[in-house]
Formats: C-alpha cells, structure tokens, sequence
C-alpha cells in the first residue's frame, strides 16, 4: 500500500473509531483533541499531495537534477507524516491499536520501515540542507 494510502486508512479508521467510541460519557468524536487530529491528519494529507504534485511537475518540466530539493522533502516529509497519522489512529484506539483487532500495528511498522527503505531521514536531511545552504554561499 502506497504511504498516502496508508495515511487515507489511518483517518478512516481514526473517524470509524470516534465515532463508535464512548469515553467519558460521550463519543470520542465529541472530544476537542480527536478534532483537531482528525484535521491535522487531513490537512497534512492533502500538503503531500501537493508536494508530490509539484514535484511531478518539475520533473516533467526540468529535470530530476532541478527537481532535487522537493524530491528530498517526499522522502522527509512523507513517511514522517504518515507515522505521525498512524500514531494518532493507534492512540484513539488505546491498546486495540497494537492488537491484531485492528490493522493499525501493521500500517505503523510498514509505514515506519519505510522511513528507512530509502536511507534514514537525516541522510534526506543534509542533503536537502546542503542544497539549500549553497544558495546562500
């Protein structure tokens, strides 16, 4: 499954469970907190589409060289987000969501192998700073 998608199932499943949950007398989807995970997880979503998006776009239009620097932020920023939203959809369902009830355990360590496949975060990191840092020299 593709990282956004795994994200995509993160939030549904965080709605599902907010909805179907009572805590404290009412839904967890009553709660404050739930809120605003729920729209972070969207929003961060839909900013990695469009970083994807753009960076499709300029290596269509000018190259992989050119298109380096959004290149390194995929690969920052997306398997960070989407254990971020995994972590989110794992804390709503408490210890259900480590358990074999639900398929959250599974996404998470997928999505957070991922942020190795490609070289650990800190390599994407310097590299993208380094870039950055020769602008300005």
């Amino acid at each position: 499954m593709r990282l956004i998608g795994m994200a995509e199932r993160g939030i549904e499943l965080m709605c599902r469970r907010a909805v179907a949950r009572q805590a404290f007398g009412k839904a967890l989807a009553q709660q404050g907190q739930v809120h605003e995970w729920i729209a972070d997880a969207r929003v961060a979503v839909e900013q990695l589409r469009l970083l994807v998006l753009k960076t499709a776009w300029l290596m269509d239009t000018v190259g992989n060289r050119e298109a380096h620097t959004e290149i390194q932020a995929i690969k920052i920023a997306t398997p960070r987000t989407v254990v971020g939203i995994l972590d989110r959809a794992v804390q709503l369902h408490g210890a259900g969501g480590v358990s074999q009830d639900f398929p959250l355990a599974e996404l998470w360590a997928a999505a957070r192998t991922l942020r190795l496949a490609d070289g650990p975060d800190e390599v994407h990191q310097r590299s993208l700073a380094r870039r950055e840092l020769k602008r300005y020299v």
